[in-house]
């Protein structure tokens, strides 16, 4: 307890790298340890938790992994660390409203997207490259499940690079959920808002920009404008040479979604069965599909965060 009788705000444990990077203004990318933790086989999982890390250095900027170990958030790991979320099966999926009690509890845990980029806005990191946005669920008329992504992303000023979002998802829905919150949502070089695992989920976007320079000038702008500080989405299109096949996705979806609905699976455990159900049936191209998005979106959210840091040099 403080002195007034308050709780004072946890600290966050910054890797030296990443204090250093924001000391000095140099560019910072977040990055979430869920897709280690919980979205990849191991030990393939570890393997791409450095290189996605690489890609980000390759870029001329500092990767920061996010996670909650043994009670203390940490933005930015150290080799040992990133290995820990990699290996031990008993981390927990930490969401924005896990933290405090993960904090409280001493628990370890890997970081979604609210939670990531809860943490890293507070770390002072501005652009966060991830793989796909939680949102709207379909059937949202009967059971209003929607991922808590889109509310956190109305109430933190960060940059957040995307493949959209998950094509099990309500796409036109959660699009409209966006622009009720507030929340900006440009293409990057396409008018089209990408569906994850497909380059094209049929919906527009409104605005489109080109570079990685017309990222950061958006940016300067909405510090500029002040008013809501939420988030800036950036739509990010898998290559379509990458992408999963659309008539395959098409029809194993729409299998997962009937065998989901026959054996009565809600709530929290729908995206992972979807996810699993895809993975399985499309004999591992989904996941090929995913990384290849990820990939894109955290050389994209590198080449942000190097046009963004020379803007406040």
């Amino acid at each position: 307890m403080s002195t007034d009788g308050s709780v004072p705000a946890p600290a966050l444990a910054l890797s030296e790298e990443v204090a250093d990077a924001l000391a000095r203004r140099a560019p910072v990318v977040a990055l979430e340890s869920t897709i280690i933790a919980h979205g990849l086989p191991r030990p393939r999982n570890l393997r791409v938790a450095r290189e996605l890390e690489q890609i980000v250095r390759d870029a001329g900027a500092v990767p920061a992994t996010v996670a909650v170990l043994d009670g203390v958030p940490h933005v930015g790991l150290d080799k040992d660390q990133v290995e820990r979320v990699a290996e031990d099966p008993a981390l927990r999926k930490l969401g924005f409203r896990d933290l405090a009690p993960a904090l409280a509890a001493g628990a370890s845990g890997a970081t979604t997207v609210s939670g990531t980029a809860f943490l890293a806005a507070r770390a002072g990191i501005r652009v966060f490259g991830t793989g796909g946005l939680g949102g709207v669920h379909r059937g949202w008329t009967s059971v209003q499940d929607e991922s808590a992504d889109l509310r956190l992303l109305a109430a933190t000023r960060i940059t957040v690079v995307c493949a959209g979002v998950k094509s099990i998802l309500d796409v036109p829905a959660t699009l409209q959920r966006l622009e009720t919150l507030g929340v900006g949502v440009v293409g990057y070089g396409t008018d089209r808002f990408p569906g994850f695992y497909l380059t094209d989920s049929g919906e527009p976007v409104d605005w489109t920009v080109a570079s990685a320079d017309g990222i950061a000038a958006v940016m300067a702008a909405q510090d500029a404008l002040g008013g809501l500080e939420s988030a800036l989405v950036v739509a990010n299109p898998v290559p379509r040479e990458r992408q999963l096949d659309p008539d395959l996705h098409d029809r194993v979806l729409a299998e997962a979604l009937a065998a989901a609905d026959r054996d009565g699976v809600t709530g929290q455990a729908i995206t992972p069965f979807l996810l699993a159900y895809l993975t399985e049936h499309t004999r591992g191209a989904s996941l090929e599909a995913n990384l290849a998005a990820v990939r894109g979106n955290v050389a994209l959210a590198a080449a942000i965060a190097v046009a963004w840091s020379s803007r406040a040099a």
